[in-house]
């Protein structure tokens, strides 16, 4: 009999690639994760890992069983889900991890929402939203919100279930007047029902840009868009909080990019131009974990608190 939890260190193993990658995720040392796993080849009768030097990968035989891997993880959830159903009431943690403009706009609500059965332990933890699969995997989260780009779209995980919770529209931030943008009235003439083309992006090629870090997805989605309508940013400043960034635009230091949750309520003295570009958000969870009745409840209570945010 194989036992489940060397089965998660292989799995976590094919995923992280190395055996200290591993001992890292599960707070082991490397020599315990490496026992573990000569235990389970011991338990599956064949090699599942080479081993070259410090180097370890796996086997034919180690991935083979690594793809069974994913199915027995993701029906032990089930299994799970299935037991927490048939108690009485929503008990026990529920560990949501969120991207700062959702934790802002949409978690407040769900929360509240949530807060009607006593016996869930809420924690939020906020988090860009490449690191949730991760934290879902390694069991540090329940349920996370993960968003991509219609422009950069992100591949799914074979280890998670996820669902649609929201498309935005993206848009352009200018200031009102003034420098660096000095743009005519009819090169930003979209109104905010009809996006704009390609020659508002156009207009403010030559002007100061606010960009995000370097590596996060932001940032990889306003490169794309600027090459796309032909031309790279001059960036000027760099700040990951939108709220900084429409506080930026407003002094007339530059132009952005910004999602509709980040737009709700720009401060005087910011122009929001719609663009085509779109922002999908999806709720994600643990494959398997959907039926569990606190992720169950999430999934509803933040469906209609982002209801609510959009017909305000």
């Amino acid at each position: 009999m194989l036992d489940v939890r060397r089965l998660r260190l292989l799995y976590d193993l094919s995923r992280l690639g190395t055996i200290a990658a591993v001992a890292q995720a599960h707070t082991y040392t490397p020599s315990a994760v490496s026992q573990q796993l000569s235990a389970l080849e011991r338990e599956a009768g064949v090699a599942l890992l080479e081993r070259n030097g410090r180097r370890v990968t796996l086997t034919p035989a180690g991935r083979v069983l690594v793809v069974h891997a994913e199915t027995v993880l993701a029906a032990l959830e089930q299994a799970t889900a299935a037991l927490v159903a048939v108690a009485t009431g929503l008990t026990g943690p529920l560990r949501i991890g969120a991207f700062p403009t959702a934790v802002r706009t949409l978690l407040p609500a769900t929360l509240v929402a949530l807060g009607r059965h006593p016996g869930l332990e809420l924690t939020v933890t906020e988090l860009d939203p490449v690191a949730v699969p991760d934290a879902l995997r390694e069991r540090r989260l329940d349920v996370g919100l993960l968003h991509d780009y219609d422009v950069v779209p992100v591949e799914p995980d074979p280890a998670l279930d996820t669902m649609p919770l929201l498309d935005e529209t993206v848009f352009l931030a200018i200031p009102e007047a003034g420098p660096p943008t000095a743009l005519a009235a009819d090169e930003l003439s979209a109104d905010a029902g009809s996006p704009a083309d390609g020659s508002a992006l156009g207009a403010v090629r030559d002007a100061a840009w606010i960009v995000a870090t370097p590596g996060t997805l932001c940032h990889t989605v306003t490169l794309q868009v600027c090459r796309a309508a032909g031309f790279t940013p001059r960036v000027r400043h760099r700040a990951d909080d939108f709220t900084a960034v429409l506080a930026l635009v407003a002094a007339g230091q530059g132009v952005s990019l910004v999602p509709q949750l980040a737009a709700a309520q720009p401060p005087d003295g910011v122009r929001l131009v719609p663009l085509p570009t779109r922002r999908r958000t999806r709720i994600a969870y643990r494959r398997g974990a959907a039926a569990h009745p606190a992720v169950a409840a999430f999934v509803n209570a933040i469906r209609a608190a982002t209801d609510e945010f959009l017909t305000r």
